[in-house]
């Protein structure tokens, strides 16, 4: 294209023509051209020039006039505020030399005669000639204008283009990143309007902006048109599609779907000189999903093609139309945040040794955090919790996981290494303090503390904000094993975070934490909505299942999305999925669950694990937990999903639960389907070859297993010396059953706590020849690192 040219139809342009028509208008070009084959949508439209840029500010005389008060601004003779203001008033009053007039005219016009439309609506875009760099966005710094209409708005629409190169946060933004001002252009997108107005929006990232996790493209989607959703007006639905399964056939590899609140929609205004009206949404808009699962699929496949072409990850954003229901991209850019990112772990370290702490407790996790405290006694006050305190308790359950999201650590009065604030810390990565005993009275509300994990098994409380150091250590240079290094997880909202560590798949996923965080409500209330007695747990069920037309699909579609969440980030290695392995008195506390559950005097050997499944008070519940992992297995395609059985007592037990599964399409051997056992209970180390025979694999609960041979409460603080895996016992048992299941081959792997906790149990395990060591993500790095020294000591390196 001519260095000179004022304006180019998209289809003439391609990612080379940056710098004459900013990254927004070149890469709108290169997906017209490259990708239209692929069946990515583009509207039409063309753009101005770097060239025509400069036209109106030498036919203006704003050349010197914008760089003398650039320089006052430098020289802090003016304000960001004062020099933004002056720089736009001189555009704005600006008129366009007639060449450069007429072409963006003529240009409208050949627009309007291919759509067949005399004044067509169109989006009038800022690009300028520096942004959308790999490593530099200039997103949200330029303004948008849309449903601009007619040859006089459009002329005014880009003068106003113009203008918004000098925004005040465009001034900074480019002062930050060290960009010349003058020697940024601007050009102006001139596109065909998406009526989404009519239908819904939103944005795309090929990759989790989260986590920077590769295998996945992110879908945000709200009614009207996108702007609201790239502004951050409004709470959109949120969609993630898994890209490995995109293109198997009658595969629909959506593994999360979570509505947003979307309480407004920008739409076409009607009358008067606004062009768009900001509106409440209805409220089945705001039940309702904007994009079906087809709709998010055909979007994925889109930018998967986008991003393959561009060779890097990718921000897009999209539209429907109302009227032709069509979906298209209408912008597309370099994501730049995570794309920075290496794959690092990263280590603490305070840097005052001498300090001595207020209150200490069970060290979860190894991180430091530095903040106020945010000191809350009961769940009724959670609405005080500040973000980014540290949350000081006395105890947390599941009511309490929003709050722990936000914080920068969490110390409990109560709770041991295997509490419920120790566990979903852990998932979450943020560091915790457990069972302290008098954290609440010792720490003021407000205080300023420092909360250190990174000292051994013992966390520490200081007063004041301490100085620490963080390292970080290259994924990359982590030592290879043979013994099979996994992870524990159970919280499908952090399984995305542990995608760089080189872990060989999920050792225990734990399902009854997903009906726990991500569903709340017990299923047989569910399947028995009509009959409940109980009129405040109905109104609580109304309310969390609106938008499902039928309440049981509502918890087989959250389960099912939660353990596809948690498989994904390590397909196609095996992730063992627990069944559900609550105790009564925990399921009595979902909603509506008193009226299904018994009173037990000892849950903890009541009615837990597999006796739930054949039992004709959760039967029917069970049948739900198998719908669930079909869907997962069958029609999101995740096939590296394995069950396991929790404390299954006998091998007659083991027979009824395998033959209720195959009753809802879960037979062991079927399409690939493995059963493994929970090795947790002493009957299954002395009777390892019946149960070997029924399951393909074991995995030792150290915890439960713990506690059954030594006959001691886990929970008991009054005996928590006397628990202890590395007994004699025990490891016997552990030992036994290694032994027995490789003869009959099976495999054994371990998913307690105890080869975080302790080097010499983690030697054990390997001396003794153990498949897999499952871990929990804090402690993943270092337990690794010293499975390959026994290993290589032992001659047993891979």
């Amino acid at each position: 294209m001519p260095q000179d040219a004022v304006v180019a139809w998209f289809e003439e342009l391609g990612i080379q023509d940056v710098p004459l028509v900013g990254g927004k208008n070149a890469s709108l070009g290169e997906m017209t051209q490259a990708l239209s084959g692929a069946g990515v949508r583009v509207p039409g439209g063309f753009a101005t020039t770097a060239a025509a840029y400069r036209a109106y500010l030498a036919a203006n005389g704003l050349e010197g006039r914008l760089a003398g008060l650039l320089a006052a601004l430098k020289q802090g003779r003016a304000t960001l505020q004062q020099t933004g203001e002056a720089i736009r008033h001189a555009i704005l009053d600006g008129t366009f030399p007639d060449h450069l007039a007429a072409s963006i005219r003529d240009a409208y016009r050949e627009l309007g005669r291919r759509r067949g439309i005399e004044a067509p609506s169109v989006a009038v875009r800022s690009s300028a000639t520096a942004e959308d760099l790999p490593g530099a966005s200039f997103a949200g710094q330029q303004e948008t204008f849309l449903n601009v209409r007619g040859e006089a708005a459009l002329m005014e629409a880009c003068r106003r283009c113009y203008a918004s190169l000098f925004t005040d946060r465009a001034i900074s933004y480019r002062e930050a990143q060290g960009f010349e001002h003058m020697s940024v252009a601007l050009s102006i997108g001139v596109q065909e309007m998406v009526r989404s107005d009519l239908a819904g929006s939103g944005v795309i990232f090929t990759l989790d902006t989260e986590t920077g996790f590769p295998g996945v493209v992110v879908v945000s989607a709200a009614w009207g048109l996108g702007e609201t959703v790239v502004q951050g007006t409004v709470d959109p639905d949120k969609i993630l599609v898994f890209k490995p399964l995109l293109n198997e056939p009658g595969r629909a590899p959506v593994i999360e779907r979570t509505r947003g609140g979307k309480q407004h929609k920008l739409v076409y205004a009607s009358g008067g000189s606004a062009r768009t009206a900001l509106q409440e949404t209805t409220r089945r808009e705001r039940e309702a999903f904007v994009l079906t699962d087809a709709e998010a699929i055909q979007l994925a496949r889109w930018a998967v093609a986008v991003e393959r072409h561009y060779g890097r990850p990718m921000d897009l954003e999209w539209a429907k139309d109302g009227k032709t229901g069509e979906l298209f991209i209408v912008q597309a850019r370099p994501e730049t945040v995570q794309a920075r990112r290496g794959g690092v772990l990263r280590s603490w370290r305070l840097k005052d040794r001498r300090a001595r702490p207020v209150v200490t407790g069970a060290a979860v996790g190894e991180a430091i955090a530095a903040a106020e405290a945010c000191v809350i006694r009961g769940a009724e006050d959670i609405a005080r919790f500040r973000e980014g305190a540290i949350l000081v308790t006395e105890a947390t359950d599941p009511d309490w996981v929003p709050v722990m999201r936000r914080a920068a650590g969490i110390v409990t009065d109560h709770g041991g290494p295997t509490s419920h604030a120790a566990i979903v810390s852990r998932e979450l990565g943020v560091p915790a303090v457990v069972g302290t005993g008098r954290a609440t009275a010792a720490l003021r509300d407000g205080q300023a503390i420092t909360l250190s994990c990174a000292e051994g098994e013992e966390g520490r409380v200081y007063d004041g904000r301490l100085e620490f150091s963080v390292t970080e250590l290259d994924v990359a240079a982590l030592p290879r094993t043979r013994t099979a290094m996994m992870l524990n997880l159970a919280n499908p909202a952090a399984a995305l975070r542990w995608w760089r560590l080189p872990a060989a798949g999920v050792g225990l996923a734990r399902m009854e934490f997903i009906v726990n965080d991500h569903i709340g409500i017990h299923p047989m209330a569910l399947l028995r909505f009509d009959a409940l007695e109980d009129a405040e747990a109905k109104r609580r069920i109304a309310e969390m299942t609106r938008g499902y037309a039928d309440k049981v699909e509502y918890f087989v579609d959250r389960l099912a999305r939660g353990i596809a969440k948690l498989a994904a980030p390590f397909h196609p290695n095996p992730v063992i999925l627990r069944l559900s392995d609550f105790k009564s008195n925990e399921y009595a506390h979902l909603v509506g669950g008193a009226a299904f559950e018994p009173v037990e005097e000892n849950p903890m050997l009541g009615l837990r694990g597999a006796s739930r499944y054949y039992s004709d008070r959760y039967r029917e519940g069970f049948a739900l937990e198998c719908r669930a992992i079909r869907r997962v297995r069958e029609e999101i395609g995740l096939r590296n999903v394995i069950v396991m059985v929790p404390f299954c007592r006998t091998p007659t037990e083991a027979d009824r639960v395998l033959a209720e599964m195959a009753a809802h399409g879960l037979k062991r051997g079927e399409d690939g389907l493995q059963v493994y056992v929970m090795c947790e209970i002493p009957s299954n180390v002395i009777l390892a070859e019946e149960f070997a025979a029924r399951f393909d694999g074991f995995s030792i609960g150290s915890n439960d297993l713990t506690q059954l041979v030594l006959g001691v409460d886990r929970d008991s603080a009054e005996l928590a010396v006397l628990f202890d895996e590395r007994e004699e016992a025990v490891k016997r048992m552990i030992a036994d059953v290694i032994r027995r299941a490789h003869a009959c081959g099976a495999k054994v792997g371990i998913c307690g706590e105890a080869p975080s906790n302790h080097p010499d149990f983690a030697e054990f395990l390997v001396e003794q020849g153990i498949d897999s060591i499952s871990l929990n993500p804090d402690s993943f790095a270092g337990t690794l690192k010293r499975v390959a020294e026994v290993e290589a000591r032992l001659g047993r390196a891979p």
